[in-house]
């Protein structure tokens, strides 16, 4: 008995052993490449039981993000997206895939959270003031082209129905126009992030053309600290505010970099579904939290559109957590929400 214990002792310690041995410190891994028009940025922690290594993760994150494009890029013309805009025909359903519906289907219930100031369809009144597919405009677009174009935006103009075999979309106008770059990228860092986490990554932070999703904590064992850009005019980059984020993404929108001038006005890149034109309100940068970057990245461009005192105001009404820099005579100024300002001071504490 006593000498059964012994082997049973010993190979306890033997097993222990080896299972030590096999354990390796906790290694950070930084992956990095290019995808839809912008670069991608990821860290995660390897602490040595992930199904893939490094390289292959690299890989399936490659193959994960060129799907994406080939679906949602309206810079490929034989994207499935692009190939549902070059169609004239109307009240007919087509057939799309679960991923391009899953998207269409969070702007569509964002449209109505935003009061219609996040518009997947008004790409053809962006296209006219050069800030997508089509040639830079040198020129203010005249009010009958805003006008003519106008007719063809509208969420109301557009289809998506639902059913046990799949998603089916469909447009009501010919020359309606969807254009999925206010919420395609935050649906790629979504992507990544659940492929992280199939293959055991516990902590992990993705970023994709400033959209951001992180998981757990980096590898010091705090939240990743992630920083909001200041904005400036001359082009440099400063930080504005530094917060430690743990299981939410964050996108920020704003009109401090795509723009053009004409007669000493800026024309914003961001553009009123409901006027045609740029916004022309004070706010500079709004950045948005929430549980998944797709969200994150259609609220902060809904929420730019409507303006400082409507996004704050609709903020506090959803509990949604916003940072704003506000233009003011005396530079910026900034302003958070109720449900902002308790995570900020959660993360000091």
């Amino acid at each position: 008995m006593k000498q059964k214990y012994i082997k049973t002792w010993l190979l306890t310690l033997i097993i222990s052993f080896f299972l030590t041995a096999c354990q390796k410190d906790p290694e950070i891994i930084s992956l990095s490449g290019k995808t839809m028009g912008t670069s991608y940025h990821i860290k995660y922690i390897d602490s040595g039981n992930l199904q893939q290594n490094a390289e292959q993760a690299h890989e399936q994150i490659e193959v994960i993000l060129k799907d994406v494009n080939a679906k949602m890029s309206t810079y490929d013309p034989n994207s499935e997206l692009s190939r549902f805009n070059q169609s004239r025909e109307i009240n007919k359903p087509v057939e799309i895939s679960a991923d391009l519906g899953t998207v269409i289907q969070e702007a569509i219930r964002l449209n109505q959270l935003t009061e219609g100031a996040l518009d997947i369809t008004v790409g053809p009144v962006v296209n006219l003031w050069g800030f997508g597919p089509e040639k830079r405009a040198d020129k203010q677009p005249t009010a009958e082209q805003i006008a003519e174009r106008q007719m063809w935006v509208g969420i109301n103009k557009l289809k998506l129905t639902q059913s046990a075999v799949g998603f089916q979309l469909e447009k009501l106008v010919p020359q309606l126009y969807v254009d999925l770059s206010s919420i395609a990228k935050g649906f790629g860092v979504d992507q990544v992030a659940t492929h992280l986490q199939s293959i055991g990554v516990q902590n992990y932070m993705v970023e994709i053309g400033g959209e951001i999703r992180v998981k757990g904590n980096n590898i010091e064992g705090k939240p990743w600290q992630i920083a909001i850009e200041k904005p400036t005019l001359d082009g440099s980059r400063a930080v504005e505010q530094v917060i430690g984020l743990k299981d939410l993404a964050m996108a920020t929108s704003g009109d401090y970099r795509n723009y053009f001038e004409e007669n000493g006005t800026r024309f914003s890149h961001e553009i009123d579904p409901q006027t045609g034109y740029p916004i022309q309100h004070r706010l500079a940068s709004i950045t948005v939290l929430a549980p998944s970057s797709m969200s994150a990245d259609g609220l902060s461009t809904g929420m730019f559109v409507l303006g400082e005192e409507r996004a704050l105001q609709l903020a506090e009404q959803q509990n949604l957590a916003v940072y704003l820099i506000i233009k003011t005579e005396k530079g910026f100024e900034a302003k958070m929400s109720s449900a902002f300002a308790k995570l900020l001071n959660s993360t000091k504490e």
